[in-house]
């Protein structure tokens, strides 16, 4: 019987060899494709829209944050506490992602962290019941401590998640601390070298103050840093953070000049000057879709820039819900504010009975001093039938009176940016403003083609004069059909906001 032989691998010739090899060799030629990596932006704030709101800040940190993510050469990332309040619908969504030990001075807190994604912006939420298990989100006696410690917790967190921003933007001085724990305890840290710091500035009036008994105790922050923070003879946080940053920001051009001004910068403007180098003002915005007549269920009816005839509906509605008398061809001046002194309400008192002599109806919204609160109370007692006063916040109201009212009332001794002249010219309600801040900066005057009235001068004279102008444009319906037209078409949209936002950080990463 014959033995089988295995036969042994034929071996091809070397030119077959190197003629079978080309097309791999060919492909291996083929450069690749180079995918860049994202510039990475973390906004740390006090609150964010639509997760819990007390003011503009948290709407400009909702806002802007989603339109700079609609840049793909982005990663936008948000911080904020976990707080009591924060919305139900949101909360339940919210992951939880891990948590570690904060140090704070002598302290070693708990710190959780959950995770929420909502258009294309990561959201970050630093919990702990301790400091954030609480109604609201300001007004305690430890809110410096509160917020040394969310702000230490962000720096911990870059590492928990190893993200390590190339941007990091601080909103007011409840996130100033960030700014400085990043250039101080630190900056020795190789990840934390290259982070770049961004601080803006609100609201010049609220610095975070406080003594400098408590810098190392409170903060954390060693004596050696003490010449950052110290002004005044005390701890002042906005101003640690002004001088750490590599560019601070104003909510409004007019306001980023304003504040090197005695008058405006509440002490910090020699601070400004030194540092006006670094400092540019960038105008606000609205979110579109948030606030738009034509889609907006808080309304009575729904109205568009094309097709404005609902508005008419929306005001005899909310005549009839306040108890005014319907009058289609009686002006409705309303106000939505904070009853404090310098939304300019000293103005209005001295002249507001000298309006009410005329064929017009005030509504006004909102709460603050008590002073301010008692005094409108009183004045809707005295002209029932003419005025309404409802002291209380209400958001679903505030939407009925953007869409119903004739003209809206902002005459601010100061005023940073400000949304509502926006808000409402976005529903056609015609803005009356004092050049200030972003109000110059938003509403220009009728007189010169605007979509608006202005005064300059902070005098309640001249605001009664304006008021009156305003009010005779009105009676001239196809002048004033032309200018609500002009006024709902303005672009207060974020976009352009955004895009000199992006060039910033860009300019700051060369």
């Amino acid at each position: 019987m014959k033995k089988k032989t295995v036969k042994k691998e034929e071996k091809l010739p070397i030119e077959e060899v190197a003629l079978n090899e080309e097309p791999a060799m060919a492909a291996a030629e083929e450069p690749a494709v180079e995918v860049k990596p994202k510039k990475k932006l973390l906004f740390v704030a006090s609150e964010a829209a639509p997760f819990i709101a007390t003011g503009g800040l948290a709407e400009v940190i909702g806002s802007l944050s989603k339109s700079i993510a609609v840049d793909p050469d982005y990663d936008v990332r948000v911080i904020i506490p976990l707080y009591q309040d924060i919305r139900k619908e949101y909360r339940k969504d919210f992951r939880f992602i891990g948590n570690l030990f904060v140090p704070l001075s002598w302290r070693n807190q708990y710190c959780g962290i959950f995770e929420y994604v909502k258009d294309n912006v990561t959201f970050y939420f630093v919990d702990n019941e301790y400091y954030f298990k609480r109604p609201g989100c300001y007004g305690y006696y430890d809110d410096g401590e509160r917020f040394a410690f969310f702000c230490r917790a962000v720096m911990e967190i870059l590492g928990f998640l190893n993200f390590y921003p190339d941007i990091l933007h601080c909103h007011d001085w409840q996130a100033a601390l960030a700014a400085l724990y990043l250039k101080t305890i630190y900056c020795h840290r190789p990840e934390y070298q290259f982070i770049r710091a961004v601080f803006t500035i609100h609201n010049i009036e609220y610095q975070g103050q406080y003594s400098l008994d408590i810098l190392e105790d409170l903060f954390g922050i060693s004596y050696q840093y003490r010449n950052l923070v110290e002004f005044d003879h005390c701890i002042n946080l906005m101003k640690g953070a002004i001088e750490c940053c590599e560019r601070f920001t104003t909510v409004s051009p007019t306001y980023a000049e304003q504040i090197k001004d005695p008058f405006y910068s509440h002490g910090l403007d020699g601070i400004v000057r030194r540092n006006e180098f670094k400092l540019c003002g960038i105008l606000n915005g609205i979110d579109p879709d948030y606030y738009d007549p034509a889609t907006d269920s808080a309304l009575f009816a729904n109205y568009d820039a094309a097709h404005p005839q609902n508005k008419a509906v929306c005001k005899a509605e909310l005549q009839k819900m306040l108890g005014l008398p319907v009058k289609p061809d009686t002006p409705i001046i309303a106000m939505i504010t904070r009853l404090v002194s310098h939304k300019g309400l000293d103005l209005v008192r001295d002249v507001i009975e000298q309006v009410l002599r005329d064929d017009v109806q005030f509504v006004l919204l909102g709460t603050g001093d008590s002073q301010y609160e008692a005094y409108f109370a009183d004045l809707g007692r005295r002209y029932q039938g003419k005025v309404v006063s409802v002291i209380t916040f209400n958001s679903d109201l505030s939407r009925k009176i953007y869409g119903g009212a004739d003209l809206f009332l902002m005459p601010s001794k100061s005023e940073p940016c400000g949304l509502s002249q926006m808000i409402s010219s976005r529903y056609g309600t015609i803005a009356i403003v004092r050049e200030t801040g972003g109000l110059k900066d938003s509403i220009t005057p009728y007189g010169a083609g605007g979509n608006g009235f202005t005064f300059a001068n902070y005098d309640a004279g001249d605001m009664l004069y304006v008021i009156r102008e305003a009010l005779g444009v009105y009676h001239m319906k196809e002048e004033w059909a032309r200018l609500v037209h002009k006024a709902m078409l303005c672009d207060f949209t974020w976009s352009s906001s955004a895009r000199r936002y992006v060039e910033l950080y860009d300019s700051m990463l060369g």
